[in-house]
């Protein structure tokens, strides 16, 4: 019970999604090399922000203590959440309704960061997927659509994290 009560203080939702963050990206790449699944442009770009995600989290536990960097913290980690809640659910749109499509009818700027980052940790953001295509489904859900999941899930943890009082 005392866990679960520490749990839900702002610092132990921070904790929680940072660690989930680097968990869900360590699944990422586990899953991209044994199963050799491709990862897509959307994929690395959520990729890119779970990563965020947790280094935001080790400075927003960091700033707990304080109310008012406490509740900044928050509301940048409750973007960055939001942020890949809507590239994931554009993602699974794409693969429920536009098959065969591509990401984007050109190269935006964030295929370019897709591709800079590939060029220096290949490993970990090379991406040659496409985006419409669903690959591997776990429960009937995509990794798109579990995505989505996480992302509103750690939302409304910060949402919680900014509205708490202690």
């Amino acid at each position: 019970m005392q866990l679960l009560r520490l749990l839900f203080t702002p610092r132990g939702l921070f904790a929680a999604t940072g660690l989930a963050a680097l968990g869900l990206v360590a699944g990422g790449v586990y899953l991209q090399q044994t199963m050799n699944l491709a990862a897509c442009p959307l994929c690395i770009l959520q990729r890119m922000l779970y990563l965020l995600l947790a280094l935001e989290a080790i400075a927003a536990w960091l700033l707990a203590p304080k109310t008012l960097p406490r509740r900044a913290a928050a509301l940048v980690m409750a973007a960055t959440t939001l942020t890949g809640a809507w590239i994931a659910a554009y993602q699974t749109w794409l693969q429920r309704f536009a098959k065969g499509v591509s990401c984007t009818a050109d190269q935006p700027w964030w295929e370019q960061l897709v591709n800079w980052a590939a060029s220096q940790w290949p490993l970990m953001f090379e991406a040659s997927g496409l985006c419409s295509e669903a690959g591997w489904k776990f429960l009937g859900l995509s990794i798109a659509e579990w995505s989505l999941i996480a992302f509103t899930s750690m939302a409304i943890a910060m949402l919680i994290a900014l509205a708490r009082r202690n």
